[in-house]
């Protein structure tokens, strides 16, 4: 399902069904949407949708965690560093 499809459902929450990019309530009935509206929430959050597939892995911040436990903060710094470095490359919109 696409971004803008996702963001219909939550933005109007009587849409129960879509087609295309056509919106329909329970009864079957075409329910109005603000097309720009969408797009605002959808460009607002698209940072997101960029920076997950390139933050490091839960399995890497879970060792980072273990070994700052332990007292070495090596592996915590670079996971972190790499986290940031994703926020760089998909910067929050203000």
């Amino acid at each position: 399902m696409s971004n803008f499809i996702e963001t219909i459902y939550k933005l109007y929450p009587q849409v129960v069904r879509t087609v295309g990019e056509d919106a329909f309530d329970a009864d079957g009935n075409p329910v109005v949407y603000d097309r720009a509206v969408v797009e605002a929430s959808v460009n607002a959050t698209a940072y997101q949708l960029d920076r997950e597939p390139e933050y490091p892995s839960l399995a890497t911040f879970a060792d980072a965690y273990y070994w700052a436990q332990k007292g070495d903060n090596t592996k915590m710094d670079e996971y972190v560093a790499a986290c940031d470095a994703v926020k760089a490359k998909y910067p929050k919109p203000e």
